[in-house]
């Protein structure tokens, strides 16, 4: 089960924000390196098509492979494929997870999933990438209710942040009411980018 594990900071300086979600302030604003500080050439076109695929790949801890996959994907559904993009990677079950507040981070939410601490309707899931479908229900898995880092992600946690999910604290979990559209989510991607790189 391959994921990213080099770096974090650097990669967040990279792009110039908080990609991984740690809530931490990026201090130095110029990008990692020994050149970093110095001013850099423009980037070419393509250039920045592949920096925004990055970003994407990163903000939801995705490899190349599997990200190209869920391109294909997108490509084949109606609608508009960026925005179909998005929220195939948005409906991921680690990103549900993170989305619903039980963990603080995407990687946390990852590992809580890989570790056999969530179910899907009522079933243990332990895949990441599992797709969730409009209806089901993520929640924690008895067991699991006890455990310190879920009970501090949710603590305070403003669970009306997302309008495509439903929380329901008797069951400590939430439905995905419906896929999201591209005004409701919140992260900072230029997916269009992303669309004109992968059809060059």
């Amino acid at each position: 089960m391959a994921r990213y594990i080099g770096p974090k900071r650097r990669i967040s300086r990279r792009f110039g924000e908080d990609i991984f979600g740690s809530g931490k302030e990026i201090k130095r604003n110029y990008p990692p390196g020994q050149h970093g500080n110095n001013r850099r050439r423009k980037q070419t076109e393509y250039g920045l098509m592949l920096a925004e695929k990055q970003k994407a790949k990163y903000t939801y801890g995705v490899l190349e492979r599997q990200f190209r996959n869920l391109f294909e994907k997108a490509s084949a559904k109606d609608g508009v494929t960026g925005e179909v993009l998005l929220q195939l990677l948005e409906s991921r079950l680690d990103n549900m997870v993170y989305r619903l507040g039980m963990a603080p981070t995407r990687a946390a939410a990852r590992q809580l999933v890989s570790h056999r601490h969530i179910t899907v309707d009522g079933q243990v899931v332990n895949i990441p990438s599992y797709s969730v479908k409009p209806g089901q229900i993520v929640a924690v898995r008895e067991k699991a209710k006890s455990l310190e880092v879920i009970n501090n992600a949710l603590a305070g946690f403003n669970h009306s942040k997302y309008p495509w999910i439903e929380w329901d604290e008797n069951v400590k979990g939430g439905k995905l009411l419906h896929l999201p559209e591209r005004t409701d989510i919140p992260e900072n991607i230029k997916e269009q980018m992303i669309v004109e790189l992968y059809s060059k």
